[in-house]
């Protein structure tokens, strides 16, 4: 076996081809759609609920992602090592039984118990997908892993526009934001069930079979790629703000909950076909689409917020933004995670996509206090978002930085 290549479970067609397709990657990538057709749900009317029910400022919503983001860090890095540690399922399953722990986050008035309760349920969903992650990489070959996390996205983000579609109608037809988020509970208590029945990532890493002992350590190109793109995906976190500011956004412009919402549609909308779309990219151009159609259009969306509200342009112009946002989230969540899985020695996997959640998650805690604090000051929504699309822009530049990148992976 070559080195850092992990042994896979992928089943065989009859004349010799891989199918990565199989039933774990399915049985995965519909625990994901689930999950996120329940804290998507949430997601996209906690701002709502915060700013427009309980009537608190836009720096209290800020403050919440920040408390839930930051943190975060510490329990994605845990959630890795304990996988290896463990067994990815072990871990998986239970952070995944705690996320609903955001369900109950609509259920009170008190808004440092409803934040409690969200930021809870969110260091859960961190935990939960390092170990996620390591369960996809032992069910597929490494040459098909943009595959198989392009399938993933799709359905994870196939259930968040099911989410904030649903969520659209609901809000239309003049269902409660609380009752929204009871809801919620049934989605994420399902995902949970697709887990268990997956047979990935019950072994520790530690005990799975060794194919050599040159697998402890990366090359040299392996080694700066890694550190670079893990210094890229802070940066990019640093202007990987909640979604609810764009919600909020569209809310103050269109003055209509269901039209704010329906940003979130168009957003998950292009990201999931995006997933499926971007996951066959060449194992050697996966670093340059990563920089360009990643980090670099994601910072053109957020440049595209703050132009359209500088100008007092049109409010629909928002939705071909959040169009641009959700490509840039579709290459990033498939291509990051792919690429990572081919560099990071055997055994180690699971602190690898630690080391990823754990680094975006700094970036996003950063990110959401630091949009509330500018717009707290009253310097608008304008200069907020262009502080996120020069974040977004350096990520691609660090990316690009790497002279070896293409043959890297």
């Amino acid at each position: 076996m070559p080195p850092n290549q992990i042994e896979s479970t992928e089943p065989t067609l009859a004349d010799g081809k891989r199918q990565w397709l199989s039933q774990d990657v399915m049985l995965i990538s519909l625990s994901a759609c689930f999950a996120d057709l329940g804290y998507q749900t949430v997601l996209a009317v906690f701002p709502l609920f915060l700013v427009v029910t309980l009537k608190l400022p836009v720096w209290v919503f800020a403050l919440a992602m920040a408390v839930s983001f930051g943190p975060g860090a510490l329990f994605g890095l845990w959630g890795g090592k304990i996988a290896d540690r463990i067994g990815a399922k072990k871990a998986a399953l239970g952070g995944n039984l705690l996320i609903p722990l955001l369900s109950l986050s609509g259920l009170t008035a008190a808004a440092a118990t409803a934040i409690a309760l969200f930021s809870g349920g969110w260091w859960a969903r961190n935990f939960r997908s390092p170990p996620r992650r390591s369960m996809m990489v032992e069910a597929v070959h490494a040459d098909d892993r943009a595959k198989a996390f392009g399938f993933l996205h799709a359905l994870d983000i196939g259930g968040g526009f099911l989410a904030a579609l649903g969520t659209m109608l609901l809000l239309e037809g003049g269902i409660s934001i609380r009752n929204i988020f009871l809801l919620t509970i049934i989605p994420l208590l399902m995902s949970s069930v697709w887990l268990m029945f997956s047979r990935m990532g019950r072994r520790p890493a530690q005990q799975a079979p060794t194919a050599g002992a040159g697998q402890a350590t990366m090359s040299g190109n392996h080694s700066s790629l890694y550190r670079r793109l893990l210094l890229a995906t802070a940066l990019y976190g640093f202007s990987s703000f909640s979604f609810g500011f764009p919600i909020l956004t569209v809310d103050q412009s269109l003055h209509s909950r269901p039209m704010a919402v329906l940003s979130y549609v168009v957003f998950f909308g292009v990201s999931a076909v995006t997933g499926l779309v971007i996951g066959r990219v060449s194992r050697k151009k996966s670093v340059t689409a990563l920089a360009l159609g990643g980090y670099l259009i994601g910072g053109l969306g957020c440049a595209g917020m703050a132009l359209v509200w500088a100008t007092g342009s049109n409010g629909l112009l928002y939705y071909p933004v959040a169009a641009l946002m959700g490509l840039a989230l579709g290459v990033i969540e498939t291509l990051e995670p792919a690429i990572i899985s081919r560099i990071i020695p055997k055994g180690r996997t699971g602190g690898g996509m630690g080391a990823l959640t754990a680094m975006r998650s700094i970036g996003l805690f950063s990110a959401n206090l630091i949009m509330g604090v500018i717009y707290h000051m009253g310097a608008s929504w304008t200069w907020a978002y262009a502080y996120a699309a020069i974040l977004a822009i350096m990520a691609a530049g660090v990316t690009l930085s790497v002279r070896t990148a293409e043959t890297a992976t």
